[in-house]
């Protein structure tokens, strides 16, 4: 190569790197300016979020307006059965990872790809939280970047029981419920306090897919994923539960709210 064509190949070389990093660069800090103030959650509960406003724009579009149900309650307000079935249901080592598990998620991938289609993203607690309160439920790396941020910044300003209070308060749980409370005045008409350990197991074992099961079917698989969740919550204390979308072997057991 010659020092003229070596000159010409660097100077391009140059400006492909310009033109292609400063966007992205541009895009890192955009990012990083329009992140959530999480920090702010610590004192202040929200009284909306991202999945709210999306089911009431759904509702708005199928020409009929949507009622929200929606109270916050303290965590102190909410069964120990409910939080504890929700985290061996949902995310049973959610006290010991910071955010991600990645355990999970490799078992959801290769899940995925057993069955040749997407069925488990392996979302903890957090990241189910960070997408609830203000992301969008399209599919996207761009989404998922952005969830992994928010994901952290969560985990980083927020004790686990924060979090654990936030998601029980805005999870969704049927046409327009959100939170603990709301979900068992709407399906058991008494408060989240004073759930049984079968109800508390019934409303973990419908998240995945709360719209569909409102009002309440006790289809065989509901009912399946309803005894394995008492059966983790009268065992106690033990190793991590199963995956949330494969119903767990016998010996697996509960990660406690402590």
């Amino acid at each position: 190569m010659s020092k003229s064509t070596g000159s010409l190949f660097g100077r391009i070389l140059f400006w492909m790197t310009v033109l292609i990093g400063l966007p992205a660069a541009a895009l890192a800090l955009y990012w990083l300016a329009t992140l959530p103030d999480v920090s702010r959650l610590a004192k202040h509960h929200p009284t909306e979020t991202a999945v709210m406003e999306a089911r009431r724009a759904q509702a708005k579009e199928q020409g009929h307006p949507l009622h929200i149900k929606f109270a916050w309650v303290p965590l102190s307000r909410i069964s120990p059965a409910l939080q504890r079935a929700v985290v061996a249901a949902e995310d049973a080592s959610f006290f010991a990872h910071e955010g991600f598990d990645w355990e999970g998620i490799k078992d959801a991938a290769l899940y995925n790809l057993e069955v040749g289609e997407f069925k488990r993203g392996g979302s903890t607690i957090t990241q189910q939280l960070a997408k609830n309160l203000y992301l969008s439920s399209e599919r996207s790396l761009l989404r998922k970047a952005r969830e992994a941020l928010i994901t952290r910044s969560l985990e980083h300003h927020l004790t686990k029981k924060q979090i654990l209070e936030l998601y029980l308060n805005v999870a969704e749980w049927g046409q327009g419920v959100f939170g603990a409370e709301a979900a068992a005045r709407h399906h058991f008409g008494k408060s989240a306090e004073d759930l049984t350990i079968e109800e508390a197991a019934l409303l973990a074992a419908i998240l995945p897919s709360p719209r569909r099961y409102d009002p309440i079917r006790h289809t065989a698989y509901l009912t399946r994923r309803q005894r394995h969740i008492v059966r983790w919550l009268e065992r106690g204390n033990g190793r991590k539960a199963a995956s949330i979308n494969r119903l767990p072997p016998e010996s697996l057991e509960v990660v406690p709210v402590e």
